[in-house]
């Protein structure tokens, strides 16, 4: 009972200083953070907010995003909804009672602010990454929990065990990876502005083993060729179909003409043509990952695992979820997402070093411990935005450290031992029971724990011999209470001198 009053403790410290619940247009959350729409911007007390003990810091993309970590915003996010339908009907809509000014003035305002943030965070790029993510991040679950049973499997198989039983296994965790081009059809539709059945059923052709029978560009085609690539492009091509339709077929005949002609359309497309080009391009995905790997692992792994921090800082990892895809599909595992996971393990060296430079700030090492156990499972946010980010140079020592784990595991790939994960989402520790690989699982968990703890050690090093500067450790290597918290649950100094530091371009 004592976590759930907790809870609606942060629910109810959070609502009002983003407008209230008259504010507040939708909610949502992912692992770390809860995901507001705002009505008006202008009414969050953004210092407040990060004032608030259970708030790690604050992001603002197309949605509003509180950082809580993980655990906390499953939880918060349930009472923070019940407190807005309270408060929506206790208190009118702002939009039915009598206005202080005119219609057109509220809507002049409203367009200026709109104005102001596509300017701001909906460049084209960022859109068309906003929306691959959107087709993507439902599916992560499904993922994590097929590739956790896909590993069981395998292990089960390899020990001889249950072989009564790893049959049914195999088909648990396989079901949905064959099946995978429908939801990502399905979504797409559903993210362009389609009806979402019929992105799912275009896609659908893709998988159907009766394609084997149909020849294109001189060959057989094959069941499953040009994977979630061929999904994502059948069912784009679904929308744009249905949404001619919608303009030019009278009403009467839309319910029987729309949908035939949005499915044999973009169907025979994707028969002649998506699914030979999409099947090259996935094709070409897999070779370009194995001879990176294999010619200069240890470089590329250097490079992938120093960037792959700041990607996350600004949202645009999700961008890599379906190459992760298209690789799984076609090998198994994605060799790409162990390196990258060494990001968080120089996340988790450096905060170590700044609890150990700062033994005087209780402040942030009361946060260091609170965030480390979920840097350690892989998310890293509450520590980028809690600790390293806010202060400057940890951030950038956690992408050094990042960068020489990411090389550790790239060496070995390159002498021919492959690290790879059945799935997406997890990394740290948390990463383990999916790991595989071309030299069995102890050898491939060995590779991984090995570049996990040189993540750790390079963090740690270069954040405690580089990370600060004589200025920065005397201005905080004090003595705080919570109440002048430099950056704890604030996400950043507060200190009168020192203004929050925001994450530039986020």
């Amino acid at each position: 009972m004592a976590t759930e009053d907790k809870n609606r403790a942060t629910a109810a410290a959070i609502l009002p200083l983003v407008g209230g619940a008259a504010n507040v247009s939708s909610i949502a959350h992912c692992m770390t953070r809860l995901r507001l729409g705002l009505h008006d911007r202008s009414l969050v007390d953004d210092e407040a907010l990060k004032a608030v003990p259970a708030v790690m810091g604050v992001v603002e993309d197309d949605t509003y995003q509180i950082v809580l970590g993980p655990g906390t915003v499953a939880r918060v996010t349930p009472e923070f909804e019940q407190l807005v339908e309270e408060g929506r009907a206790a208190v009118p809509d702002p939009g039915e009672a009598a206005p202080s000014v005119s219609a057109e003035e509220l809507a002049a305002q409203g367009a200026a602010m709109k104005a102001a943030r596509k300017a701001k965070n909906a460049t084209p790029f960022k859109l068309f990454l906003r929306r691959i993510a959107n087709i993507f991040v439902p599916l992560i679950p499904a993922l994590i929990g097929c590739g956790i049973i896909a590993g069981l499997n395998g292990l089960l198989v390899n020990l001889g065990w249950l072989t009564s039983v790893t049959p049914a296994l195999a088909a648990m965790a396989s079901g949905f990876m064959a099946l995978i081009a429908v939801f990502v059809g399905y979504n797409t539709a559903k993210e362009f502005g389609g009806t979402p059945i019929l992105g799912g059923a275009v896609a659908a052709i893709i998988v159907f083993p009766g394609v084997a029978n149909i020849e294109a560009f001189g060959q057989k085609l094959s069941p499953g060729q040009g994977g979630v690539l061929g999904a994502l492009g059948a069912a784009v091509l679904a929308v744009y179909v249905e949404k001619w339709c919608r303009r030019w077929v009278p009403e009467a005949l839309d319910v029987l003409v729309t949908p035939t002609l949005t499915v044999l359309v973009s169907g025979l497309v994707t028969i002649f043509g998506l699914m030979y080009v999409a099947g090259e391009i996935s094709t070409a995905i897999g070779t370009f990952a194995d001879w990176l790997l294999s010619n200069g692992g240890a470089g590329a792994g250097f490079v992938l695992g120093g960037l792959f921090l700041p990607l996350v800082m600004l949202g645009l990892h999700q961008a890599l979820i379906p190459i992760h895809t298209t690789l799984i599909e076609q090998q198994g595992y994605t060799v790409l997402l162990p390196i990258l996971a060494m990001a968080g393990a120089g996340q988790v060296g450096a905060a170590a070093a700044v609890y150990f430079r700062l033994p005087r700030n209780e402040s942030i090492r009361r946060t260091i411990k609170s965030a480390l156990p979920a840097g350690l499972l892989g998310v890293g946010e509450p520590l980028i935005y809690g600790v390293s980010l806010p202060l400057g140079r940890p951030f950038i020592t956690a992408c050094v450290g990042g960068a020489f784990g990411g090389g550790f595991i790239g060496l070995f790939n390159q002498l021919g031992d492959k690290v790879g994960s059945t799935a997406i989402g997890p990394s740290g520790w948390a990463l383990f029971p999916l790991l595989d690989g071309n030299h069995g699982l102890g050898t491939t968990a060995a590779i991984y724990a090995g570049g996990l703890l040189v993540g750790y050690f390079a963090g740690f090093l270069a954040t405690y011999f580089f990370g600060f500067s004589k200025d920065l450790l005397t201005e905080f290597n004090v003595s705080q209470e919570p109440a002048e918290s430099t950056v704890a649950a604030t996400g950043g100094p507060t200190t009168p001198d020192t203004p929050t530091k925001e994450p530039a371009g986020v």
